[in-house]
């Protein structure tokens, strides 16, 4: 299994660290399997297929 951090999760997204931070919270983003000394970290696979379910891009979506 492949993990990311957050800063992984921004860059997969092509979106600031900042926004990312704002995308992780949102109920429909998956939930993190683990939190280590740097933070959470998410299986890639799930956070892959988030990305791919997205219709609108990442960096203009409002938050809900």
């Amino acid at each position: 299994m492949r993990v990311m951090a957050l800063a992984e999760v921004a860059a997969h997204l092509g979106v600031s660290r900042q926004r990312a931070a704002i995308l992780v919270d949102r109920p429909d983003f998956p939930a993190p399997i683990d939190t280590l000394s740097v933070g959470r970290i998410w299986d890639a696979a799930e956070v892959r297929a988030y990305a791919a379910r997205r219709n609108r891009h990442l960096a203009d979506d409002e938050p809900t």
